[in-house]
């Protein structure tokens, strides 16, 4: 039998509540602000960003869904809207069959150009401005720390995918 595990200190559990409540309220306001000026759900922005971001403008379907942290079907749906708006291009993997290489396309590059200096705005608003130098130092620390053990053990979504074995 499994022994119970102790409660949350009053500190632990206000932090744990602060951090939840300034998430929700942060990507509550940058998807409002995505929606508006880009006609993009939060999720699809990530993934514009990322491809923006990776070399070549390419990434793995896989590796974008462990990257936003988000269901692999979900993001294939999320793909495929992209996709029918010419934001992206999606195509088999050259080195595996079984992969879906994503790229951003050209107007999917000018729409993050588009939307990010107001996402940036949005994100300095609410979130930094309150906050000085050293509090974004420890900030960074601290929650860098606290992703990085979440990584050691990710979500299934997050999860690298096990390579299966070819045989005969």
């Amino acid at each position: 039998m499994r022994k119970a595990s102790p409660g949350l200190s009053e500190k632990q559990l206000g932090a744990y509540f602060a951090l939840a409540e300034v998430s929700s309220l942060l990507q509550y306001a940058v998807a409002e602000h995505l929606r508006i000026d880009g006609d993009l759900s939060y999720v699809q922005f990530q993934v514009l960003a990322r491809l923006v971001d990776a070399p070549g403008g390419k990434l793995r379907m896989t590796d974008l869904a462990d990257g936003v942290v988000y269901s692999r079907s979900g993001l294939t749906y999320q793909a495929r809207l992209l996709d029918q708006r010419g934001l992206i291009t999606r195509s088999p993997s050259p080195d595996d069959e079984r992969s879906v290489m994503v790229a951003v396309t050209d107007a999917g590059r000018d729409l993050v150009a588009q939307v990010l200096p107001g996402h940036v705005d949005r994100v300095r608003q609410l979130l930094f401005e309150q906050l000085t130098s050293d509090d974004v130092i420890v900030l960074h620390k601290v929650l860098g720390r606290a992703r990085d053990h979440m990584r050691a053990a990710p979500p299934r979504s997050a999860k690298p995918r096990a390579r299966r074995n070819r045989t005969g």
